[in-house]
């Protein structure tokens, strides 16, 4: 009897590379938005160190780097200290980004954001309902009609800056507690009229805001989740499907799943802890989808592309400690990549020491 031959692992899909709407990413690591708080005139403008941040990961081969979420108004930052991209006078810093970071051989991003109810800026702070966060959190003023359609403008507006200054790839950000997310679950959300309510209603706001980013931009377009609320009153992963398709039928090209952050909610954190909501929404809607949360090593990573659990993974803090992950997961799956050729004698020499 023969004995069966043995098939080595096959583990570099991770680094193939990966086409959406056009757009082809060398492979499928994307380095997840985070703010950097860095602006410290507090005018939303790019600085010294958003330049050195970005272009360390792209020189570190990350296929896409997504911009830390930037403001579409002066009060929807989460901090004083955060990036914007309410005015023209903050496209000369991000197109200098963006150029640096395409130098480097990386596609680049932008996440469009409001912060809400969550703003800590000293400034009056809007919400859907007059709900706060937390006991230590400011009420929010309740957004009325003309102020709902000032926000969908100013996302508009965000997305032809974000056109107009390089960037390949736009990202809203309807998760983690902020102003999207909020219209979007009814913990948070008690409106009774077309953008409250029902899931359709709350869903609106949203919905308007992909059609107004569509009429500026005709690239690939993420939108950010917060696949599950956490709560018995508020939305699971089977709501977002929901949502899902209709992101879909409007011209979303890819769903980015995090989770929670609504409501302060207790909730378990583990390696790969939101990967079943990438997964389930991507096998249920057909769509793209993006994992996120704690994935930190490359056969972890690997699993969840060749697994078809999602088509990207997002790397988040592991790339705060290691702009060269990349490089790292690369060596533990044993596949050699390209890297800066001023890097050959490091990464891909056969030289005995390491």
């Amino acid at each position: 009897m023969l004995s069966p031959v043995f098939k080595p692992y096959s583990l570099g899909k991770l680094f193939e590379p990966f086409t959406i709407n056009n757009l082809t990413l060398k492979n499928r690591i994307v380095m997840s938005p985070m703010c950097m708080y860095s602006c410290l005139k507090l005018d939303g403008k790019v600085t010294d160190w958003h330049l050195t941040h970005y272009s360390s990961r792209a020189i570190g081969q990350v296929g896409l780097i997504i911009v830390e979420a930037s403001a579409v108004s002066k009060e929807g930052r989460i901090g004083a200290e955060d990036l914007g991209i309410w005015e023209d006078s903050q496209m000369d810093g991000l197109l200098k980004l963006t150029n640096l970071v395409h130098k480097h051989g990386a596609k680049i991003g932008i996440q469009l954001a409001h912060s809400g109810r969550k703003s800590r800026i000293e400034e009056s702070i809007i919400a859907p309902s007059a709900i706060p966060f937390s006991d230590q959190s400011k009420v929010p003023a309740e957004m009325t009609k003309s102020m709902i359609e000032e926000k969908i403008a100013d996302f508009q507006k965000a997305a032809r800056r974000a056109r107009d200054s390089g960037f390949d790839v736009i990202e809203i950000h309807a998760a983690h507690g902020y102003l999207i997310h909020e219209f979007l679950s009814p913990l948070s959300n008690l409106r009774k009229d077309e953008f409250g309510g029902t899931k359709e209603n709350r869903y609106r706001f949203l919905g308007r805001i992909i059609d107004a980013v569509r009429e500026e931009w005709r690239g690939p377009l993420f939108v950010r989740i917060s696949a599950n609320d956490y709560d018995a009153q508020g939305n699971t992963c089977d709501d977002f499907v929901d949502f899902a398709k209709w992101m879909k039928e409007q011209g979303v090209d890819l769903i980015d799943c995090s989770s929670g952050e609504v409501i302060p909610a207790n909730y378990d954190v583990f390696p790969g802890y939101q990967v079943k909501y990438a997964e389930k929404i991507r096998t249920e809607v057909n769509i793209p989808t993006g994992a996120v949360g704690v994935i930190t090593e490359g056969i972890q990573a690997a699993e969840i592309i060749h697994g078809e659990r999602a088509d990207l993974v997002f790397i988040g803090r592991e790339l705060l400690r290691n702009p060269y992950w990349t490089y790292t997961a690369a060596k533990q799956l044993g596949v050699k990549i390209e890297g800066p050729i001023q890097y050959t004698r490091g990464w891909n020499s056969d030289f005995p020491y390491t």
